[in-house]
């Protein structure tokens, strides 16, 4: 029989500082993880944008080679509501993906300002070189993307440049012509049809604006602010 003594393993401790080595390791991973979010959140608004763009250019070649068969009249005008319709249908869940996305991503950039907040407790020297927020208000947050922290006519103008707000011109504009080929069908005049998408495209871009103005604010107070700017 043996009588060599068995070697046991020492207990892990608890982590209670941030001084243990330990923490770099577990904060670096999670920083990767966010990373890596972020990327799946970007590549599937610009795949679900692509897709619409792409339904929307078929469907519109698919009506201009159906204009070269059969007469400008009733029956034309009512395949072109339908499909304008789908089209409208599908831009509005594009849109409504798109925005999904962000929220995504604005979860994962809260989540990664709070760990090089982290960092910067670690090692306070390193403070100065970061270019990216390190607190998780809404302010320092929505830096990181470049964007007016306030409300107001910057932040709409800034929101009209995103793939989102492209989307959502585009949808507004298909509800629009959706609107005035309805008109048509009903025995407008050309000219009142044409006030009348002018409004259903105005129409819609206000519903979409009223759906998203605030939704930023909204997600960031759901996250949580633990390290404000104003705080230091």
């Amino acid at each position: 029989m043996s009588t060599e003594p068995t070697q046991t393993s020492a207990p892990v401790t608890p982590i209670t500082s941030l001084d243990d080595p330990r923490v770099i390791q577990i904060l670096s991973t999670e920083h990767w993880s966010l990373l890596g979010a972020r990327s799946l959140a970007y590549n599937e608004a610009f795949i679900r944008g692509g897709m619409f763009l792409t339904f929307l250019s078929m469907s519109f070649v698919a009506l201009a080679l159906l204009a070269q068969g059969m007469p400008f009249g009733s029956q034309f005008l009512t395949i072109a509501a339908v499909v304008l319709a789908f089209d409208l249908v599908i831009g509005l869940a594009t849109y409504g993906r798109i925005n999904g996305a962000n929220v995504d991503d604005l979860r994962a950039v809260h989540g990664m300002a709070r760990i090089r907040h982290a960092y910067t407790q670690i090692a306070p020297i390193t403070k100065p070189y970061f270019t990216t927020p390190t607190h998780d208000d809404i302010a320092s947050v929505l830096g990181a993307y470049g964007s007016p922290s306030s409300g107001g006519l910057d932040f709409v103008l800034y929101g009209l440049t995103t793939s989102g707000g492209m989307i959502g011109l585009i949808t507004s504009m298909v509800g629009g012509v959706l609107a005035a080929v309805l008109g048509l069908i009903i025995g407008v005049s050309s000219e009142v049809a044409v006030w009348v998408g002018l409004g259903g495209g105005v129409l819609v871009f206000v519903l979409l604006l009223v759906l998203t103005t605030g939704a930023v604010p909204r997600h960031q107070a759901s996250l949580g602010v633990l390290f404000p700017a104003s705080k230091e």
